[in-house]
């Protein structure tokens, strides 16, 4: 009688590049550590960015008890510095990047690998939902899982759907088309999912949305804080395109179209007489989608939402739009070098 040996689980390298993420880091380090895949087959490395809230102690006393966890210095302090340092110490033959404001369900891991494995592609992630921590963090959620909100974002706004996709949050990744795609940009102080995903299907890897891979992102709490990411979203966005003009999709251009049509009205009606009801036509016709969105959105889930819809819609529109603009401002000698379009390559 022969007895059939199961091929051991591949390893499975986690990496987390965090800053000042105190309030979240241990939630998050503590759900990547409850996976149901084996012990043995996971080491997470967590690159910290000199925090200053205490997030580097609360790691650190987390891997004093549990080898599986490492801190790494990431003396740049951005995000695409601190994955490329723990790219290149992850020993995996899986790479999964998992931010510090994210709790990912407990079989996470298990069925990265299993679709890795099964389905032919070259990386996955899944569906987020997303979640606030007081009352203006839930209408912030609900405003950014909402299509009206951040347009046809699969992840943000299915959670049905299992398909191939342009980019997916929290991605796991093959070692093999890491390799082949070299190091994230460290230029890009956002997007950087974005335009690696998309360097990977340039080069023909297929990236999977799996509706069965789920984690819970932790939303902003304000909508200063809302107006910023949104903001650094758009002006970043810009430096993509430059690279990468075939990644844009229209969600990317509305917001900027909206906020240059309003300026460009508010001239015309300094410069000349007349043209009044041009700006204010646009104007009222999105205050008039705002409200009515926000109504519907509101009786779906909370009638006490909908004083604040509104606002959180137009911070996450005009934040982005404005951003935008100024971006293609601030990078408009960017647009060509010697050679065609600005897209460096990167260091292997």
């Amino acid at each position: 009688m022969t007895t059939q040996k199961t091929n051991p689980a591949p390893l499975v390298s986690i990496i987390m590049p965090v800053r000042n993420e105190g309030q979240s880091i241990r939630a998050s380090l503590e759900a990547v550590l409850q996976q149901d895949y084996p012990r043995e087959s996971m080491e997470v490395i967590v690159a910290d960015g000199h925090s200053t809230d205490g997030s580097r102690e609360i790691v650190a006393s987390i891997a004093a008890v549990d080898p599986r966890v490492r801190v790494i210095d990431n003396r740049m302090k951005t995000v695409g510095a601190g994955l490329n340092l723990a790219m290149a110490q992850a020993r995996g033959d899986v790479i999964i990047r998992i931010d510090g404001h994210c709790k990912v369900a407990t079989d996470y891991v298990r069925r990265c690998v299993e679709h890795l494995e099964r389905d032919g592609v070259d990386a996955v992630g899944g569906p987020i939902r997303t979640v606030g921590e007081s009352r203006l963090g839930e209408v912030i959620a609900a405003a950014t899982s909402s299509t009206f909100g951040v347009g046809d974002s699969t992840f943000r706004t299915k959670c049905d759907r299992t398909e191939l996709a342009d980019t997916v949050p929290f991605p796991a990744y093959t070692r093999a088309i890491l390799q082949k795609a070299g190091a994230f940009d460290e230029e890009l102080v956002r997007n950087q999912d974005d335009e690696y995903n998309y360097r990977l299907r340039k080069l023909g890897a297929r990236v999977l949305l799996a509706s069965d891979v789920t984690s819970e992102y932790s939303c902003r709490s304000s909508l200063r804080s809302l107006w910023q990411q949104y903001y650094e979203y758009g002006y970043w966005k810009v430096r993509v395109m430059q690279k990468h003009p075939r990644q844009m999709r229209w969600r990317h251009f509305v917001p900027p179209l909206f906020i240059a049509t309003l300026t460009v009205s508010l001239l015309v009606v300094l410069l000349a007489d007349g043209f009044e009801w041009f700006g204010v036509g646009i104007l009222g016709a999105y205050l008039g989608a705002d409200i009515l969105v926000s109504l519907a959105n509101a009786s779906r889930v909370h009638w006490s939402h909908l004083p604040l819809l509104p606002l959180a819609f137009a911070a996450i529109h005009v934040a982005y739009g404005s951003g935008f603009l100024v971006g293609l401002i601030r990078f408009h000698r960017r647009w060509v070098r010697r050679g065609g379009w600005n897209n460096p390559q990167l260091q292997q």
